[in-house]
C-alpha cells in the first residue's frame, strides 16, 4: 500500500510557476470568456448592478462573476495544457 502511494507521489509533475506568459494566457482566456458571454447571455444586466455599468460592458453582477469564473476555468486548462506541451 505504501509503495503505491510513494509511486503516485513520485509521478506528479511539477506545477508551472507564474510568469508573464502565464498571465497573458489567463488574460486572453478571460477576454474570450467575456466575449462569449457578451454574445450568448440574453439578459446580461439582470440582477444586482455594479457601481459603474459602462466599465463592465453593461453586465450585472451575475454575468461578471459567471464570465470571469468561466474564463479562469478556461485559463487554468489552457495553461496546464500548454505547460504539458512545453510551450510555457
Amino acid at each position: 500500500m505504501y509503495s503505491s502511494l510513494l509511486l503516485a507521489a513520485a509521478s506528479v509533475p511539477a506545477s508551472i510557476e507564474w510568469s508573464p506568459k502565464v498571465a497573458i494566457v489567463m488574460i486572453i482566456c478571460n477576454i474570450i470568456a467575456i466575449a462569449f458571454g457578451k454574445a450568448t447571455i440574453k439578459q446580461p444586466s439582470v440582477g444586482p448592478s455594479l457601481p459603474s455599468p459602462n466599465l463592465f460592458g453593461g453586465f450585472g453582477l451575475g454575468a461578471v462573476l459567471g464570465t470571469a469564473s468561466f474564463g479562469h476555468i478556461l485559463g487554468a486548462g489552457t495553461i496546464l495544457g500548454l505547460a504539458r506541451l512545453g510551450v510555457l
